[in-house]
């Protein structure tokens, strides 16, 4: 196992631990990480120090909590915009149906008429949201992902 220091694009940093460094590549490529934070699915490897220790100067070695600084706290109180996006995200989970990758498909045809008018919600690949806004079809990006995608 290894633990790696993540952050979002929002500049969010937090902790998760992965089986191994490809498990977190195949993780990121198949878009199944997200911030613990704000659900954005732009994460990558924060910088961090390495910890090695070698059995020789294990028992010469610091206690951890002498030569690190406490993690941060996941408790702090979060942010006006934290609090803001959370209420979004409530509103639009008690109020919408989640399609997935279905969306853009989903989106059109309500549009057209060829599907029962209702809030949905889900995800597009930008060429589909493009076509979308093109065609007319009323579409907003959330600041948010689904929950199942958070670590």
């Amino acid at each position: 196992m290894i633990k790696y220091t993540l952050k979002c694009d929002q500049n969010h940093t937090f902790e998760s631990w992965f089986q191994s460094a490809e498990a977190f590549d195949t993780l990121k490529q198949s878009g199944h990480l997200s911030c613990a934070v704000c659900g954005s699915t732009d994460v990558s490897k924060a910088m961090m120090m390495p910890r090695v220790t070698t059995a020789r100067k294990k028992a010469q070695a610091p206690a951890p909590q002498e030569t690190q600084a406490p993690p941060p706290a996941l408790a702090e109180q979060a942010s006006e915009m934290e609090v803001k996006i959370a209420e979004m995200r409530k509103q639009v989970e008690e109020n919408s149906t989640w399609v997935g990758k279905d969306f853009a498909k989903e989106a059109r045809a309500i549009h057209d008429g060829d599907a029962p008018e209702r809030p949905i919600w889900g995800e597009a690949k930008f060429d589909d949201a493009k076509s979308l806004i093109e065609d007319g079809v009323p579409v907003a990006p959330l600041p948010f992902g689904p929950k199942s995608k958070a670590n």
